[in-house]
């Protein structure tokens, strides 16, 4: 029995791309007691690997905590699957709002201790006796409530690109430390306001808030379904959105867009921006915000450091990280003496786009449609030469043409084209059909586009 992905990354997403098929990218929880974990997670792993699920799935005694995608045509089938547990029939799909089919790559199904990291003794409190839930239109109105207190459960990172208007939004790096954080803030109010929570999809506002009842506060209520179902709510029902900015989501995307507001900077420059990514160097990996223009500067890289580092020969680069391969056990997630223009805890419900009288910046995809061409795609990338391999599949391509690579986890990297080579030889001009070899700076992936910039 196949119980583990066979396949890489880059491999699945050129499947993908020629299956033409659109994907579902949603997520599910459920708090229920699952005896065996282990035989659990196996049953699941081979009833979704035959339908093409991939994610990241999460499984303990205290229940399952899912977030994946799988093709649009076989949603039936998986709710099929879901069906087959008591706990899980009927469950709420929580199903993103943008589409992207290369949200997840692989399938992992991993048994923890927990379902979410929270740090309780579940056995010192009641764990079912949660606060009210609330949908979109009544937690609006709560919000309204001069009494209400709302709080933001989710970590500095999330919430700094968006939250709700006039949350507490702890600096914390870990859902379990905003637990004793909030309850020592608030413990002078537990009788008088209203405790009103949310999260990204509702999974820690369950646990949170049944702790928070236990620790005495009457009046506590959480978001149903979290910022992901309070999304697809305003928007069908017509609701003004007390939430503002971006929703960060732990896939590919990093984040659904809610409003226009801007509410973050680019932790390099300042400049009003909300889109995370990954430092390039793979001795770091550290999630920061980064603009385009910073991005193009610094290679994708968070500090000039390891700007240096990623134009070492790979040899060099591997020794530099022997010992550190796991950067988020080394790095705090976006926190780094390098990033200028990051700052937890004092978050504004101001858009930085509006206050600074900047115009919001169009999306990279809107810029980049009236620019360029589709010329080919990506074959094969020499890691040790730092030499990309493309199939020209369109117009013509010649050295001095400028061009775009485009891809989900390569993002959008503009070069020159300078020393080509044409079908394995010296060239000045790549034409329908021919293998077109050249130097790339960056890693690319099968999955990657290659485009002409026309102006």
């Amino acid at each position: 029995m196949q119980l583990y992905n066979t396949m890489r990354a880059e491999e699945r997403a050129e499947l993908i791309d020629q299956a033409g098929k659109q994907r579902l990218t949603l997520s599910f929880y459920a708090y229920a007691k699952i005896e065996d974990p282990k035989k659990f997670r196996d049953d699941l792993f081979l009833a979704w690997n035959p339908l093409d699920v991939l994610g990241r799935i999460y499984v303990a005694h205290e229940g399952i905590n899912a977030q994946l995608s799988l093709p649009a045509d076989y949603f039936y089938q998986f709710k099929d699957t879901l069906d087959v547990y008591d706990f899980m029939r009927g469950i709420r799909l929580n199903v993103a709002r943008e589409q992207d089919d290369h949200s997840f790559l692989k399938l992992t199904i991993k048994v923890r201790h927990k379902i979410v990291a929270d740090g309780l003794d579940d056995a010192t409190f009641d764990v079912t006796n949660k606060g009210i839930h609330l949908k979109a239109k009544e937690f609006n109105h709560l919000l309204e409530d001069p009494n209400t207190i709302v709080v933001d459960f989710r970590n500095h990172y999330e919430s700094e690109i968006g939250h709700f208007k006039g949350a507490i939004t702890p600096d914390v790096d870990t859902f379990r430390e905003s637990l004793p954080i909030i309850e020592e803030q608030l413990k002078d109010l537990k009788e008088e306001k209203n405790l009103l929570m949310y999260c990204t999809g509702g999974i820690r506002c369950e646990k949170a808030s049944a702790y928070f009842k236990h620790k005495g506060f009457k009046n506590v209520y959480q978001l149903e379904g979290g910022i992901i179902e309070y999304a697809r709510q305003i928007e069908q029902e017509g609701l003004e959105s007390k939430f503002i900015g971006k929703n960060f989501v732990f896939d590919h995307r990093l984040g659904e867009r809610i409003t226009n507001d801007i509410i973050s900077q680019c932790h390099q420059c300042g400049k009003p921006c909300d889109n995370h990514t990954n430092c390039v160097n793979d001795g770091c990996h550290l999630l920061f915000i980064q603009c385009d223009e910073c991005k193009e500067k610094m290679d994708n890289c968070c500090s000039s450091e390891c700007q240096e580092i990623i134009h070492l020969p790979l040899v060099e680069q591997v020794k530099l990280r022997k010992g550190i391969q796991k950067g988020n056990m080394i790095f705090k997630k976006g926190k780094s003496p390098a990033l200028k223009f990051k700052h937890s805890g004092e978050l504004s419900d101001i858009s930085l786009a509006v206050a600074n009288e900047i115009e919001k910046p169009k999306p990279i995809r809107e810029r980049i449609k009236r620019k360029k061409i589709l010329i080919g795609k990506a074959e094969h990338y020499y890691t040790k030469a730092s030499v990309g391999l493309f199939l020209i599949e369109n117009q013509e391509v010649k050295s001095g043409d400028k061009i775009l690579i485009s891809g989900p986890t390569t993002g959008n990297q503009e070069l020159v084209l300078e020393k080509m080579f044409v079908n394995g030889q010296e060239g000045t001009v790549a034409k329908l059909g021919d293998k077109l070899t050249f130097a790339v700076p960056f890693r690319i992936r099968l999955s990657d586009k290659l485009f002409k910039i026309l102006s």
